[in-house]
């Protein structure tokens, strides 16, 4: 019994909900969320074709997993998550991080390194300021109603959500916790990681600029470049087939590469 199926499927199937193995894939890609994202919706927007297997990590705190305590720093969501991931490395893999999940796709590979594990064919890194540039803002700490002011500038939450007091309320523990993982997180000091990284960003994010996206260059010791597609900070919903068309060249390249 190989690895993605039984055993394998069991402890994966809270991580990663909206699975479903492609046997001729030649590559799987890791997504990670940006903060208060779900796996639902950033599995909608992650068809790259036939031969790119999809796995959407789903953090605790959310959707099927909303009554488990979400996490409160990237660290301890990586050991937790890495041993659940390793059985599925069995074939060529790479990650792309949204966000927040830029943060947790950098220290999952830095993870896999430390532990001798097969690593990722590359990183795209979408939406998230490189370690050396994140602000300690408090943005986790501010009172409810400045909270809600700052997810409404943000964009990322649904404006019904914003709408629906009750239902916000209910979400806010989760979404303090995504906060202060971004805000609480330091990277170590360790060599950077021996594949490619792309940076992806929205042509109108001021929140990172391609200027803060070309941080993540130093993170690599090889192939680094940073490309643009339509919209804000989460081009991730509006960019369509501009995202496809990014994507899905970069990730047919890593398949191949090595083989």
């Amino acid at each position: 019994m190989t690895a993605g199926h039984g055993e394998a499927r069991a402890p994966a199937k809270a991580w990663f909900p909206y699975w479903k193995p492609k046997p001729e894939a030649r590559l799987r890609l890791f997504c990670f969320p940006f903060a208060g994202g779900s796996a639902s919706v950033f599995h909608r927007r992650a068809d790259f074709g036939p031969t790119v297997e999809v796995l959407v990590a789903q953090y605790p705190g959310r959707e099927g997993r909303f009554a488990e305590p979400p996490f409160r720093r990237v660290t301890t969501l990586v050991e937790a998550l890495a041993p659940v991931m390793l059985p599925l490395l069995d074939r060529p893999f790479a990650f792309f991080g949204y966000s927040l999940g830029t943060l947790v796709a950098f220290e999952l590979a830095r993870w896999l390194r430390r532990s001798g594990a097969p690593a990722p064919r590359g990183l795209l890194q979408a939406a998230g300021r490189p370690p050396t540039l994140l602000r300690k803002r408090g943005v986790h700490e501010l009172p409810t109603e400045e909270f809600i002011e700052v997810l409404r500038r943000y964009g990322g939450t649904p404006p019904a959500v914003l709408a629906h007091r009750e239902l916000l309320e209910l979400l806010i523990p989760m979404l303090r916790a995504d906060m202060e993982m971004v805000e609480t997180y330091t990277a170590a000091e360790e060599p950077p990681l021996s594949m490619p990284i792309i940076a992806l960003g929205g042509e109108e994010d001021a929140e990172p600029t391609p200027q803060e996206l070309e941080g993540w260059r130093e993170f690599t010791s090889r192939d680094f470049k940073v490309q643009l597609l339509p919209g804000g900070h989460f081009f991730l919903l509006s960019a369509g087939e501009s995202l496809s068309d990014v994507v899905e060249p970069t990730l047919q390249h890593w398949a191949s590469a090595g083989s």
